[in-house]
């Protein structure tokens, strides 16, 4: 073995260090723009969440499989007590979900946010468990596999899926993307795979041309179709596809290079939190949008060369579902701001104003800042260029 450098130099990441950087730039101007009234607090969780990563970094792959179960116990402990606590200032009411807890002189923490993080830590150890523990597989010990990651993704999923529609299909993602390394046979990925695409093809199908189907069979209200009719047809969908139509409106007219730093135009209610990019799309125009797109392609780039530096599973199936969970972020939310996708409450992974999901990414990258300082390369491997 050949071990690790001893110098702190070597062993930080500095590269994801400048990735964050970068990023914390691109939010404090966005949110200034937006509303420099957050600004002050949005640095203040960048400086929490740096507090985080020092942490976190600290601690080992081994440590971190001892302590999986009580950060998720922890995590399914406090949403099952949103499930059941009375709408009160400690766990109030806000858009028509009671997804938070409000503690005096901290603010708002949403635990399903953390909970993505608590969720890959545990789908990780799933495996790697399971891993260490067969020594043949089969259809029998993949199937048993799966069950057990399906537990796991699927108790916090059941737990937010009535009031969190964006931090479910998060979860979803996380669980999808991880099910794909976890080396459960194709035999049963592709039925299952092919079988939630058939099914969500034909739910949307029967949203756009057979709602009489689903009002009367499935009891489905007519105001929960609104969401699918003001993606489709915002000018026509009234109050409801406001937000898109101000979106595209905000994002087409900074046209190629944007109109500058602090020319807002186009009026969008709280664009500082989930519509961060219609701020980018406008100042900046499409060279803006496309810079940010590439910074999170270095990110999951410099991510995927981590898993694939590594040398242990755990670290890697960590890598894999923090992927996941960036990605699909990216992807729904530059999406639903451009008419791609539906609208859902999905922020934009560290630009967005958010203490709960600023602390989630910090976190994610926390892990990977460990990967990263904990390595250790051998002198037989063919990875030894770290």
């Amino acid at each position: 073995m050949r071990g690790r450098s001893n110098q702190f130099s070597d062993r930080f990441d500095w590269t994801l260090c400048l990735l964050i950087m970068l990023f914390c730039l691109t939010s404090c101007v966005s949110i200034y723009s937006a509303n420099k009234a957050y600004l002050p607090t949005q640095l203040m969780w960048y400086g929490i969440g740096a507090i985080a990563i020092a942490v976190l970094t600290y601690f080992d792959n081994e440590q971190f499989r001892k302590l999986t179960w009580i950060f998720y116990g922890v995590g399914i402990a406090l949403l099952v007590g949103l499930v059941f606590a009375p709408i009160t200032d400690f766990t109030p009411q806000r858009n028509g979900a009671q997804s938070w807890y409000v503690i005096p002189g901290i603010g708002s923490i949403q635990p399903s946010e953390y909970m993505k993080v608590f969720t890959i830590m545990a789908l990780s150890k799933v495996m790697h468990d399971h891993h260490e523990k067969t020594i043949y597989t089969t259809f029998k010990t993949d199937f048993i596999l799966l069950c057990k990651m399906a537990l796991a993704g699927g108790i916090p999923i059941a737990l937010v899926i009535v009031q969190d529609l964006g931090t479910t299909l998060v979860l979803m993602a996380i669980l999808a993307g991880m099910i794909l390394v976890s080396g459960i046979t194709w035999k049963i990925i592709i039925p299952i795979y092919g079988t939630a695409l058939s099914l969500g093809s034909l739910i949307l199908y029967l949203a756009i041309y057979g709602r009489d189907f689903l009002l009367k069979y499935l009891h489905i209200e007519d105001y929960q179709f609104k969401r699918i009719d003001s993606w489709l047809d915002p000018v026509e969908s009234g109050d409801s596809g406001l937000q898109l139509v101000w979106s595209l409106q905000a994002i087409g007219s900074g046209l190629i290079s944007g109109k500058g730093l602090g020319n807002i135009e186009v009026y969008i209610p709280e664009r500082h939190t989930d519509f961060v990019f219609t701020i980018i799309g406008e100042e900046y125009g499409f060279i803006g949008g496309s810079l940010i797109i590439i910074l999170y392609f270095l990110l999951i780039y410099h991510l995927t060369r981590t898993a694939f530096l590594s040398n242990d599973p755990y670290s890697i199936y960590i890598c894999v579902g923090v992927i996941s969970m960036i990605a699909f972020h990216v992807f729904e939310n530059v999406g639903m701001t451009i008419q791609l996708l539906p609208i859902t409450g999905i922020p934009l992974p560290f630009i967005s104003y958010g203490g709960s999901s600023l602390m989630t990414n910090m976190m994610a990258m926390g892990l990977i800042f460990s990967i990263r300082y904990h390595h250790r390369t051998y002198m037989f491997s063919s990875r030894l260029a770290v």
